[in-house]
Protein backbone atom coordinates (compact mmCIF):
# COMPACT_ATOMS: atom_id res chain seq x y z
CA UNK A 1 0.00 0.00 0.00
CA UNK A 2 0.94 3.21 -1.57
CA UNK A 3 -0.32 6.17 1.21
CA UNK A 4 -2.56 5.67 4.28
CA UNK A 5 -6.25 5.27 4.47
CA UNK A 6 -8.35 7.96 5.63
CA UNK A 7 -11.13 7.87 8.11
CA UNK A 8 -13.59 9.90 5.58
CA UNK A 9 -13.25 6.77 3.54
CA UNK A 10 -13.80 4.07 5.93
CA UNK A 11 -16.88 6.21 6.83
CA UNK A 12 -18.22 6.37 3.19
CA UNK A 13 -17.30 2.53 2.73
CA UNK A 14 -19.92 1.86 5.95
CA UNK A 15 -22.49 3.43 4.50
CA UNK A 16 -22.39 1.97 1.17
CA UNK A 17 -22.08 -1.27 2.81
CA UNK A 18 -25.52 -0.59 5.02
CA UNK A 19 -27.03 0.59 2.00
CA UNK A 20 -25.40 -1.76 -0.82
CA UNK A 21 -26.23 1.05 -3.36
CA UNK A 22 -23.67 4.01 -4.29
CA UNK A 23 -26.43 6.22 -5.34
CA UNK A 24 -28.36 5.81 -2.07
CA UNK A 25 -25.10 6.01 -0.49
CA UNK A 26 -24.73 9.61 -2.01
CA UNK A 27 -27.95 10.53 -1.06
CA UNK A 28 -27.50 9.98 2.70
CA UNK A 29 -24.30 11.15 3.00
CA UNK A 30 -25.63 14.52 1.07
CA UNK A 31 -22.50 13.97 -1.69
CA UNK A 32 -22.57 13.74 -5.53
CA UNK A 33 -22.09 9.65 -6.48
CA UNK A 34 -18.93 10.43 -8.03
CA UNK A 35 -17.34 11.77 -5.03
CA UNK A 36 -18.77 8.54 -3.02
CA UNK A 37 -17.36 6.24 -6.34
CA UNK A 38 -13.76 8.29 -6.11
CA UNK A 39 -13.59 7.50 -2.04
CA UNK A 40 -14.41 3.84 -2.80
CA UNK A 41 -12.30 3.26 -5.97
CA UNK A 42 -9.57 4.97 -3.85
CA UNK A 43 -9.92 2.78 -0.78
CA UNK A 44 -9.55 -0.23 -2.95
CA UNK A 45 -6.86 0.70 -4.80
CA UNK A 46 -5.28 1.39 -1.41
CA UNK A 47 -6.23 -2.11 -0.13
CA UNK A 48 -5.23 -3.51 -3.14
CA UNK A 49 -8.54 -5.53 -3.35
CA UNK A 50 -11.84 -5.00 -4.54
CA UNK A 51 -14.52 -4.37 -1.70
CA UNK A 52 -17.63 -4.84 -3.81
CA UNK A 53 -18.96 -6.39 -6.78
CA UNK A 54 -20.68 -4.69 -8.73
CA UNK A 55 -23.75 -6.10 -10.33
CA UNK A 56 -25.24 -3.61 -12.93
CA UNK A 57 -26.94 -0.83 -10.72
CA UNK A 58 -26.86 -3.13 -7.13
CA UNK A 59 -23.57 -3.77 -5.43
CA UNK A 60 -22.36 -6.76 -3.03
CA UNK A 61 -19.35 -6.76 -0.69
CA UNK A 62 -16.95 -9.19 -1.49
CA UNK A 63 -15.02 -11.25 0.99
CA UNK A 64 -12.29 -8.53 1.54
CA UNK A 65 -15.70 -6.25 1.92
CA UNK A 66 -16.65 -8.30 4.79
CA UNK A 67 -13.78 -8.25 6.84
CA UNK A 68 -13.44 -4.62 5.96
CA UNK A 69 -16.73 -3.82 7.70
CA UNK A 70 -15.40 -5.23 10.91
CA UNK A 71 -12.00 -3.23 10.82
CA UNK A 72 -14.25 0.02 9.16
CA UNK A 73 -16.14 0.52 11.99
CA UNK A 74 -14.09 -0.33 15.16
CA UNK A 75 -11.89 2.72 13.23
CA UNK A 76 -14.68 4.89 13.62
CA UNK A 77 -15.61 3.72 16.95
CA UNK A 78 -12.41 4.65 17.96
CA UNK A 79 -12.63 7.41 16.32
CA UNK A 80 -15.97 8.73 18.65
CA UNK A 81 -14.76 6.88 21.48
CA UNK A 82 -11.15 8.97 21.66
CA UNK A 83 -13.08 12.17 21.23
CA UNK A 84 -15.20 11.63 24.12
CA UNK A 85 -12.56 10.30 26.82
CA UNK A 86 -10.25 13.28 25.59
CA UNK A 87 -13.16 16.45 25.45
CA UNK A 88 -14.67 14.63 29.13
CA UNK A 89 -18.00 14.12 27.11
CA UNK A 90 -20.63 12.60 29.40
CA UNK A 91 -21.64 9.19 28.83
CA UNK A 92 -18.77 7.65 26.67
CA UNK A 93 -19.67 5.94 23.42
CA UNK A 94 -18.11 3.61 21.21
CA UNK A 95 -17.43 -0.50 21.01
CA UNK A 96 -15.89 -2.73 22.96
CA UNK A 97 -15.34 -6.66 20.59
CA UNK A 98 -15.27 -9.51 22.76
CA UNK A 99 -13.92 -12.78 21.94
CA UNK A 100 -15.41 -15.50 24.75
CA UNK A 101 -16.03 -19.07 25.12
CA UNK A 102 -20.16 -19.93 24.62
CA UNK A 103 -20.34 -21.41 28.03
CA UNK A 104 -18.74 -18.23 29.85
CA UNK A 105 -21.22 -16.04 27.74
CA UNK A 106 -24.03 -17.86 28.11
CA UNK A 107 -23.62 -18.47 32.19
CA UNK A 108 -22.05 -15.69 33.17
CA UNK A 109 -21.97 -12.69 30.98
CA UNK A 110 -25.55 -11.53 31.42
CA UNK A 111 -24.91 -10.95 34.98
CA UNK A 112 -22.06 -8.46 33.85
CA UNK A 113 -24.06 -6.51 31.31
CA UNK A 114 -26.74 -5.98 33.55
CA UNK A 115 -24.19 -4.32 35.58
CA UNK A 116 -22.31 -2.47 33.16
CA UNK A 117 -25.04 -1.38 30.85
CA UNK A 118 -26.48 0.53 34.03
CA UNK A 119 -22.67 2.64 33.90
CA UNK A 120 -22.22 2.39 30.04
CA UNK A 121 -25.56 2.36 28.43
CA UNK A 122 -23.77 4.06 25.01
CA UNK A 123 -21.44 1.62 24.52
CA UNK A 124 -21.88 -1.01 21.84
CA UNK A 125 -20.53 -4.84 22.44
CA UNK A 126 -19.39 -7.13 19.76
CA UNK A 127 -19.52 -10.73 21.57
CA UNK A 128 -17.82 -13.37 19.75
CA UNK A 129 -17.05 -17.19 20.19
CA UNK A 130 -13.29 -17.40 21.06
CA UNK A 131 -11.82 -18.78 17.31
CA UNK A 132 -8.05 -19.49 18.65
CA UNK A 133 -6.13 -19.71 15.52
CA UNK A 134 -7.22 -15.78 14.62
CA UNK A 135 -7.11 -14.76 17.93
CA UNK A 136 -3.15 -13.27 17.69
CA UNK A 137 -3.72 -11.45 14.62
CA UNK A 138 -7.44 -9.52 15.68
CA UNK A 139 -6.32 -8.27 19.62
CA UNK A 140 -2.56 -6.74 17.39
CA UNK A 141 -4.61 -5.18 14.76
CA UNK A 142 -7.10 -4.22 17.03
CA UNK A 143 -10.24 -5.55 15.74
CA UNK A 144 -10.80 -7.40 18.99
CA UNK A 145 -10.07 -5.38 22.32
CA UNK A 146 -9.90 -8.40 24.58
CA UNK A 147 -10.45 -12.23 25.02
CA UNK A 148 -11.51 -14.49 27.33
CA UNK A 149 -10.60 -17.74 27.38
CA UNK A 150 -10.90 -21.11 28.64
CA UNK A 151 -6.95 -22.60 29.14
CA UNK A 152 -3.94 -22.40 31.66
CA UNK A 153 -1.56 -20.62 29.88
CA UNK A 154 -0.75 -18.81 26.82
CA UNK A 155 2.39 -18.42 24.99
CA UNK A 156 2.05 -15.84 22.96
CA UNK A 157 5.43 -12.70 23.33
CA UNK A 158 2.66 -10.20 22.20
CA UNK A 159 -0.05 -11.15 24.19
CA UNK A 160 -0.48 -10.66 28.16
CA UNK A 161 -2.82 -11.90 30.46
CA UNK A 162 -4.69 -12.61 33.56
CA UNK A 163 -6.08 -15.67 35.58
CA UNK A 164 -9.13 -14.55 36.43
CA UNK A 165 -10.74 -18.04 37.93
CA UNK A 166 -11.43 -21.23 37.39
CA UNK A 167 -14.24 -23.74 36.32
CA UNK A 168 -14.77 -27.15 36.87
CA UNK A 169 -15.20 -29.49 34.05
CA UNK A 170 -17.65 -32.38 33.93
CA UNK A 171 -17.75 -35.43 31.82
CA UNK A 172 -21.67 -35.68 31.44
CA UNK A 173 -24.16 -38.46 30.38
CA UNK A 174 -27.97 -38.90 30.32
CA UNK A 175 -28.89 -39.53 33.92
CA UNK A 176 -30.31 -43.15 32.47
CA UNK A 177 -27.39 -43.77 30.72
CA UNK A 178 -24.56 -46.97 31.29
CA UNK A 179 -22.09 -45.10 31.97
CA UNK A 180 -24.04 -42.81 35.51
CA UNK A 181 -23.96 -46.56 36.82
CA UNK A 182 -20.00 -47.00 37.00
CA UNK A 183 -17.87 -46.80 39.84
CA UNK A 184 -15.06 -46.22 37.52
CA UNK A 185 -14.85 -44.94 34.09
CA UNK A 186 -11.33 -44.72 32.26
CA UNK A 187 -10.37 -42.70 29.06
CA UNK A 188 -10.59 -46.22 27.50
CA UNK A 189 -14.07 -46.53 27.61
CA UNK A 190 -14.59 -43.84 25.21
CA UNK A 191 -13.72 -46.47 22.81
CA UNK A 192 -17.61 -47.41 23.03
CA UNK A 193 -19.19 -44.01 22.83
CA UNK A 194 -20.35 -40.75 20.77
CA UNK A 195 -18.50 -37.94 21.88
CA UNK A 196 -20.86 -34.51 21.65
CA UNK A 197 -18.35 -31.64 22.00
CA UNK A 198 -18.47 -27.76 21.58
CA UNK A 199 -17.21 -26.47 18.47
CA UNK A 200 -15.54 -23.02 19.48
CA UNK A 201 -15.40 -23.41 23.14
CA UNK A 202 -11.75 -22.95 23.61
CA UNK A 203 -8.90 -25.68 24.54
CA UNK A 204 -10.24 -28.32 27.06
CA UNK A 205 -11.46 -29.95 23.86
CA UNK A 206 -8.54 -30.23 21.97
CA UNK A 207 -6.50 -31.14 25.13
CA UNK A 208 -8.98 -33.85 25.91
CA UNK A 209 -8.99 -35.19 22.38
CA UNK A 210 -5.37 -35.19 22.32
CA UNK A 211 -5.40 -37.80 25.55
CA UNK A 212 -7.58 -39.83 23.71
CA UNK A 213 -5.48 -40.01 20.75
CA UNK A 214 -2.17 -40.84 22.55
CA UNK A 215 -3.73 -43.65 24.39
CA UNK A 216 -5.02 -45.04 20.67
CA UNK A 217 -8.83 -44.16 21.76
CA UNK A 218 -11.12 -44.24 18.37
CA UNK A 219 -14.23 -43.00 19.69
CA UNK A 220 -17.50 -44.35 17.97
CA UNK A 221 -17.96 -40.91 17.10
CA UNK A 222 -16.86 -37.31 17.49
CA UNK A 223 -20.30 -34.54 17.02
CA UNK A 224 -19.10 -30.90 17.01
CA UNK A 225 -21.66 -28.56 17.36
CA UNK A 226 -22.17 -25.12 17.66
CA UNK A 227 -24.03 -24.75 20.66
CA UNK A 228 -23.94 -26.06 24.23
CA UNK A 229 -27.55 -25.81 24.04
CA UNK A 230 -28.11 -28.44 21.08
CA UNK A 231 -25.27 -30.59 23.02
CA UNK A 232 -27.20 -30.80 26.22
CA UNK A 233 -30.27 -31.51 24.34
CA UNK A 234 -28.70 -34.52 22.60
CA UNK A 235 -26.84 -35.91 25.48
CA UNK A 236 -30.54 -35.81 27.56
CA UNK A 237 -31.69 -37.66 24.60
CA UNK A 238 -28.84 -40.65 24.88
CA UNK A 239 -27.10 -39.34 22.07
CA UNK A 240 -23.13 -39.31 23.73
CA UNK A 241 -21.77 -38.41 26.17
CA UNK A 242 -19.64 -34.54 26.28
CA UNK A 243 -16.94 -32.63 28.67
CA UNK A 244 -18.66 -29.11 29.81
CA UNK A 245 -17.73 -26.67 32.17
CA UNK A 246 -20.02 -27.39 35.24
CA UNK A 247 -21.87 -23.69 34.60
CA UNK A 248 -23.22 -24.87 32.00
CA UNK A 249 -24.86 -28.22 33.26
CA UNK A 250 -25.64 -26.99 37.03
CA UNK A 251 -29.10 -27.04 36.68
CA UNK A 252 -29.51 -29.85 34.42
CA UNK A 253 -27.54 -32.10 37.00
CA UNK A 254 -29.14 -30.15 40.14
CA UNK A 255 -32.65 -31.42 38.72
CA UNK A 256 -31.48 -35.24 37.82
CA UNK A 257 -31.72 -34.71 33.95
CA UNK A 258 -27.41 -35.56 33.91
CA UNK A 259 -25.27 -37.77 35.11
CA UNK A 260 -21.44 -37.00 35.76
CA UNK A 261 -18.56 -39.25 36.18
CA UNK A 262 -15.09 -38.67 36.55
CA UNK A 263 -12.44 -40.75 34.82
CA UNK A 264 -10.93 -43.09 37.57
CA UNK A 265 -11.33 -40.46 40.18
CA UNK A 266 -9.64 -37.77 38.26
CA UNK A 267 -11.06 -34.13 38.72
CA UNK A 268 -10.70 -31.74 35.97
CA UNK A 269 -10.97 -27.78 35.69
CA UNK A 270 -9.36 -25.24 33.92
CA UNK A 271 -8.28 -21.74 34.07
CA UNK A 272 -10.63 -18.43 32.79
CA UNK A 273 -7.72 -15.74 31.24
CA UNK A 274 -8.49 -12.48 30.29
CA UNK A 275 -6.27 -11.84 27.19
CA UNK A 276 -4.85 -8.20 26.07
CA UNK A 277 -1.91 -7.63 23.28
CA UNK A 278 0.70 -5.85 25.66
CA UNK A 279 0.20 -2.95 23.67
CA UNK A 280 -3.29 -2.60 24.26
CA UNK A 281 -4.77 1.35 24.88
CA UNK A 282 -7.79 0.74 27.30
CA UNK A 283 -10.61 3.61 27.68
CA UNK A 284 -12.65 3.85 30.66
CA UNK A 285 -15.67 1.67 29.48
CA UNK A 286 -13.03 -1.32 28.36
CA UNK A 287 -11.26 -0.84 32.04
CA UNK A 288 -14.92 -1.07 33.16
CA UNK A 289 -16.19 -3.87 31.44
CA UNK A 290 -12.96 -5.80 32.57
CA UNK A 291 -13.87 -4.87 36.24
CA UNK A 292 -17.48 -6.24 36.00
CA UNK A 293 -15.69 -9.45 34.28
CA UNK A 294 -13.15 -10.04 37.11
CA UNK A 295 -15.76 -9.41 39.84
CA UNK A 296 -18.37 -11.82 38.23
CA UNK A 297 -15.91 -14.52 37.34
CA UNK A 298 -14.01 -14.64 40.32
Amino acid sequence: MGGAVELRQLKTFLVVAELLSFNQAADALNFAQSTVSARIRALEEELGVPLFDRLGKKVALTEAGRIMVRYARKMADMEAETFAEVAGWEGPGGSISVRMPQSLGTYLLPRVLVRFQQQYPRVNLDINTCTFSTLKQELRSGITDMAFLLMDTIHEASLKSEILGFVNLLFICSSTAELSRRKVVRLEDMEQQTLLLPKYDCRYKSTFLQDLAELKVTPAAVLEINSIETIKACVEQGVGVTLLPEIAVQEELAQGRFASFQFEGESLETAILLILHKDKWLSQSMEAFIEEVRTCFC
